[in-house]
Parts: C-alpha cells; structure tokens; sequence
C-alpha cells in the first residue's frame, strides 16, 4: 500500500496561517515589504511550502521560499531571492 499525505503528517499539524505568521516574521527582516509578492502556501510530507512570488510576472527574482515543520513550526529550510 502506498503512503499518503495523510499518513506521513504529524498528528498534530500547524494551521496554515501560524505557519504563514512564522515565514513573514522572518521575510520581513530579509525584505521589509512583502507587498510585491503573492503567497503560495501548500501542505507537503516535509511540512508547509510557503513561497512568495512576484506579482508583476515582468520582475527578474523572487522572494523567499521556506518549508515549515508541520509539527514543531520551525523553519526547516530558507532561500532568499533577491
């Protein structure tokens, strides 16, 4: 039988939205207006992909990308493009 998503997360798994509270505390130190960027949040096995993208598709970078322990909150990897 193969693994499911549901199978793999914690049971306890972090709300969308703390795990968004925890990846714009710590792009706004980076970036200080995220208001360029659109969010994408999505649930993994490896926890929440939150990625803020450019809103002007004519822009050259990105913002941030982390992944979020669904369990614990903490940041499991960042990247910054800038």
């Amino acid at each position: 039988m193969a693994n499911t998503l549901g199978s793999v997360l914690p049971s306890r798994t972090l709300a969308s939205d703390e795990a968004l509270r925890i990846a714009r505390a710590d792009a706004e130190t980076a970036y200080h207006d995220l208001n360029p960027y659109r969010i994408e949040i999505m649930l993994e096995a490896d926890g929440w992909h939150i990625a803020y993208e450019p809103k002007d598709a004519t822009l050259n970078g990105a913002g941030p990308h982390y992944v979020i322990d669904a369990a614990t909150g903490a940041i499991v990897s960042k990247k910054y493009y800038q």
